[in-house]
């Protein structure tokens, strides 16, 4: 699959951070958004599904992958990243695209939803519909990031890459570690260095919550049933606060169900934006 590549500002703003992305394919736009601590690579299985159906176009979140990051004293959190891929939008010259995300992005596919810039949101394991204390596993990041910071970054990078360290990206990262494709996974030590927008981000993050009343566009919010980051519960609470979105469970994924099944999670895009 070709995927020529660029970078946009928002076009409104002399100081606004360069997103990278890859753009590719024909027909109605599909922009794709990856999770906090992860790159737009990670849609790349799912967009070679995609890429005879519509154009797709996958972002790098700013400070993650090849977009810049934010000022060090400048605004930084969901609400912020949610202006900042509006403003990208016209950057791009799209309108009201098909938005996807996972995680933090599909938050930020949610929030552009309620806001009327989406023709339909395809959400797996969004943040923000955790019960009450239920970001457990986020809030432990947050700590664990912070602590992570005062650690000579070589030690950390060799204590990532340990078999145990291994063991658990695997485990917490895909519904089955065992698999031949998560052999190779684990954590990325230098997202944690002090200041970095991981461990600036990742706080706020944890302490967001959806709290619209609906969403005027088709959604679909799907969670792997081998969730071990977001608790699958959260479909539940997103189905009252969307009443009429689409819940799907994945069997047999984790929380980053594009590296499990790249083909089933095209298959629910495809159903999403065909519905609209």
């Amino acid at each position: 699959m070709s995927t020529p590549t660029g970078t946009a500002p928002a076009p409104d703003r002399a100081d606004a951070p360069r997103i990278a992305y890859d753009r590719v394919g024909r027909g109605a736009p599909v922009v794709l958004l990856h999770g906090i601590g992860h790159r737009r690579q990670t849609w790349y299985p799912v967009m070679r599904e995609l890429a005879p159906h519509h154009e797709l176009i996958a972002l790098d979140l700013p400070g993650f992958g090849a977009s810049t990051a934010p000022a060090p004293d400048a605004p930084y959190d969901v609400e912020w990243l949610v202006d900042t891929v509006a403003r990208t939008f016209s950057g791009l010259g799209i309108e009201r695209p098909h938005v996807v995300g996972n995680s933090l992005g599909g938050a930020i596919a949610l929030e552009l939803g309620a806001r009327g810039a989406a023709a339909s949101v395809t959400a797996f394991s969004p943040v923000g519909f955790a019960p009450a204390g239920g970001h457990a596993g986020l809030r432990a990041l947050a700590a664990g990031a912070r602590v992570a910071g005062l650690v000579p970054e070589p030690v950390r990078v060799a204590a990532a890459a340990s078999p145990p360290a291994r063991s658990i990206a695997r485990r917490v990262l895909r519904g089955d570690p065992s698999s031949p494709a998560a052999r190779r996974l684990a954590f990325d030590a230098t997202l944690v260095n002090a200041g970095s927008p991981f461990v600036r981000l990742v706080p706020r993050v944890a302490g967001y919550r959806f709290t619209h009343t609906g969403v005027p566009c088709p959604v679909t919010v799907a969670w792997g049933d081998r969730d071990r980051l977001l608790p699958p519960s959260g479909a539940r609470t997103a189905l009252r606060r969307i009443p009429h979105a689409r819940l799907v469970s994945l069997l047999g994924c984790g929380h980053i169900p594009m590296a499990d099944a790249p083909r089933l999670v095209a298959a629910e895009i495809l159903q999403t934006a065909r519905s609209a």
